[in-house]
């Protein structure tokens, strides 16, 4: 299967909307009302599941970026 995938934008509403195709969400293991994470990653958007997998992760960064906020400052520097 490709890895490119065209998906159109459509109006919903007032709003803009994409719909997913079902072996996209199959891939992703997204049921209905589970929530997707868009991620920025240099030229690139990066689509994940954000299950407790990725609650987890995202709970030890948060708390490593508390932890060293100051040696973060510097290096940003």
């Amino acid at each position: 299967m490709s890895m490119i995938r065209k998906i159109k934008v459509r109006k919903i509403g007032n709003s803009l909307g994409v719909v997913l195709p079902k072996d996209v969400l199959e891939q992703l293991g997204v049921k209905e009302g589970e929530e997707l994470v868009f991620t920025r990653a240099q030229d690139a958007w990066l689509v994940a599941r954000r299950g407790e997998k990725f609650q987890r992760v995202m709970k030890y960064a948060s708390e490593g970026m508390d932890k060293y906020r100051n040696t973060l400052r510097e290096l940003a520097r």
